[in-house]
């Protein structure tokens, strides 16, 4: 079905109307039409990254419509074709500087100094354990400019921020209880072992029987209870390791509400006497 061209009053409606009418291809072939020597379709075809079949339907479509024509062996815009290319362009650049206008651009930002920092020295930036951190030295990654000076452990501001601070992707460790044991006295001493061969990072307990086997497998060591799912995908996200004790038959619920891109990688820490390593039907690592 041929694609339309703006009306008068869509025209400042920019990259919207332009994909809703699906004009972007006869947009680009008026402009190659325009701007260079176009006297063969397939050359067309190939700076625009079309099949030449394609760009015979682009160029038929807006023959029909009056906007281009085969003029001496070459494929021109008409006047009406010209008009259309200026306003079609227009509203484009008008759209793209508003949109440009509402994204919010990181031009500073601030991190955890790890080591002396003095104001207009160059560092490096890292994720450690989830923290942005700022190590003196421009380094060969990200990095950018103090705009303040630190010691160690403060924040300190960065400016003239170059790369992109890589993202590790933190592992998700799993100590499945039994639900028919919790109640047993030598559960928590199992769950303490299991948990000890997990890496340091965040520790969490889904439900109240596994948060109740945690503080007395591990009560000094600070617990997540609650937003249990989304605290996982947030760390995790951020290359911190994640271990989660959780009753059996709980397992799939959670793992519903973990679905989608952020699903971090998946392990299993079995209990000394293994009673329960059986990962719930259709979940994968």
């Amino acid at each position: 079905m041929p694609s339309r061209s703006p009306s008068p009053s869509s025209r400042r409606a920019g990259l919207s109307t332009l994909r809703r009418l699906g004009a972007v291809s006869d947009l680009l072939f008026l402009y190659e039409a325009e701007t260079r020597e176009a006297n063969q379709l397939r050359t067309i075809a190939e700076r625009l990254g079309l099949s030449v079949q394609a760009a015979s339907h682009t160029f038929r479509s807006l023959r029909a419509r009056g906007l281009v024509e085969l003029r001496d062996g070459r494929y021109r815009p008409t006047v009406r074709g010209v008009d259309w290319l200026h306003s079609a362009l227009g509203s484009v650049r008008d759209d793209l500087a508003e949109r440009l206008d509402r994204l919010h651009i990181v031009r500073t930002t601030r991190a955890v100094a790890a080591g002396t920092v003095h104001s207009g020295d160059p560092v490096s930036l890292e994720l450690v354990e989830g923290t942005l951190t700022a190590r003196p030295g421009a380094g060969t990654g990200s990095r950018g400019r103090a705009h303040s000076s630190a010691r160690t452990g403060e924040l300190v501001d960065i400016g003239e921020l170059e790369g992109i601070v890589p993202l590790p992707h933190g592992r998700l460790w799993v100590v499945a209880l039994p639900a028919d044991r919790v109640r047993e006295a030598g559960l928590a001493s199992e769950v303490r072992a299991a948990v000890s061969k997990s890496p340091p990072g965040l520790l969490l307990a889904s439900g109240l029987e596994a948060f109740h086997v945690v503080r007395r497998a591990s009560p000094s060591r600070p617990v997540v209870r609650f937003g249990v799912a989304a605290a996982i995908v947030e760390a995790t996200r951020l290359g911190v390791e994640c271990t989660l004790v959780v009753v059996d038959r709980d397992l799939p619920r959670l793992f519903e509400r973990l679905e989608g891109p952020d699903v971090p990688p998946l392990e299993f820490l079995p209990l000394r006497r293994g009673t329960h390593r059986a990962r719930p039907a259709g979940r994968r690592r």
